[in-house]
This record gives C-alpha cells, sequence and structure tokens, in this order.
C-alpha cells in the first residue's frame, strides 16, 4: 500500500519510513502541509500520516481543508499532544485515527493496517478468497493451504487487489502501491508482477486481465 508521511522532523520521518517499509509498504515524505496538499491532489495514497506541529499551517488546518475538500483518504494523526481536547477536535474534523509521540513502531504500522483494511471494507486481517487465504498482519499466503513465497513487491500487487476483490483495479493504482517517488520502475512493471503471481498462485487464484484498464481478482462470482 502506497502511504504519504507528513512529518517536519527528518528523524521521526525516517523512523516512520523504515518501520513502514519493512511492512511492505511503499512510503513517500513531505516536510509541510502545501506539500502534502500538493501530493494528495496528484496521486492516489492509501493512508496519510500527518504530524500536527507542522511550519506554516499545523496538521489540523491541512485535516480540516482536505476533507473540505472531498479527499476521503484514511488519515492517521501523529503528535506530542495528549490532552482529550485535541484528540476530540481532531477526530471531529476528520482524522481517523490519533497516536501520541513517543509511539512504539509495532502499534504504529497495525494501525496502519487497520486503517487501510477498514476503507476497504474489510472487517479482519485475515482474507479468505476461493482457494487464497491472506494474512495481512503476518505477510502470508498460502493456496490451497499450502504456503506461497511472494517478494514485497508481489505480496503488494496481490494485497491491493484482494483489498479490491470483484473491482478492477487499474494499472497506474497498482503501480502506485509498489513504488515511492525515489524508485525507478518500468511502465510495464505491473504486467512481469502479475504474470509471476499467476505462476506462483496457480489456476485456483484468477486474476483477471482487463484490456485497457487493469486487472481484477475474482472472488468466485465473476
Amino acid at each position: 500500500m502506497r502511504i504519504l508521511v507528513v512529518e517536519d522532523d527528518a528523524l521521526v520521518a525516517d523512523a516512520i519510513r523504515r518501520g513502514l517499509e519493512s511492512a511492505g509498504h511503499a512510503v513517500d515524505r513531505v516536510d509541510c502541509a502545501e506539500h502534502a496538499r500538493t501530493a494528495l491532489a496528484a496521486e492516489n495514497f492509501d493512508l496519510a500520516i500527518i504530524d500536527i506541529g507542522l511550519p506554516c499551517s499545523n496538521g489540523l488546518s491541512l485535516l480540516r481543508s482536505l476533507r473540505q475538500d472531498g479527499l476521503a483518504v484514511p488519515v492517521l494523526i501523529l503528535t506530542a499532544r495528549d490532552g482529550l481536547a485535541d484528540r476530540v477536535n481532531a477526530l471531529d474534523l476528520g482524522a481517523d485515527d490519533y497516536m501520541v509521540k513517543p509511539f512504539a513502531m509495532p502499534e504504529l504500522v497495525a494501525r496502519c493496517r487497520a486503517l487501510i483494511r477498514r476503507s476497504r471494507s474489510a472487517a479482519s486481517a485475515l482474507l479468505t478468497i476461493g482457494a487464497l487465504a491472506l494474512d495481512l498482519g503476518a505477510h502470508r499466503v498460502e493456496v490451497d493451504g499450502s504456503v506461497v513465497e511472494l517478494t514485497r513487491r508481489e505480496w503488494a500487487v496481490l494485497e491491493c487487489l484482494a483489498l479490491n476483490v470483484g473491482r478492477v483495479v487499474a494499472k497506474p493504482k497498482l503501480l502506485q502501491a509498489i513504488v515511492n517517488w525515489d524508485a525507478e520502475i518500468g511502465a510495464n512493471a505491473i504486467e512481469v508482477y502479475v504474470s509471476r503471481l499467476r505462476s506462483k498462485l496457480g489456476a485456483s487464484v484468477p486474476i483477471r486481465t482487463v484490456r485497457g484498464i487493469g486487472y481484477r481478482l475474482d472472488d468466485g462470482s465473476h
């Protein structure tokens, strides 16, 4: 999944990036509200992590403007403030979750995973789609009860398809799920990863090509 970190403290941002990337996410970082607005308007992110204490315009003002513009991306607010009023204000402005610094990285990763899952209407970290079983927390894949080993990017493509099961996922959306701004990757990379997934998962996990648009993981009803 693709996550935007809006944090002006480089050390904190780097720690968050490393923690999320180790969990298989593609992560980009900006250090101010203006750059965050530009990034969120230009690209599709699955989650935004926003620090309240940003320069120029604080994180709550950014959150307010995003919601006023109709942007529904899940938002996790990070802050050093632990007062009840601050938490209530953030939630009332449209935050989906709230964490106080300092925080434990495993908890941050778990909350990000839960927010993304909730935004895709997946109630559990354990997904069963026909012969396919995914544990989103453990990054474990089974087909007909047998474990299948995937690379990080193969996992990211499969996770994106699984969280949108039955719906067509456009190629640009899949590409954004596996790379950040710093990565250099060819335009045909998604075709390569889908081909590898089909080879590893087998015919019992149907990944359909929707010509000219993208791919769809069938749930048995298509």
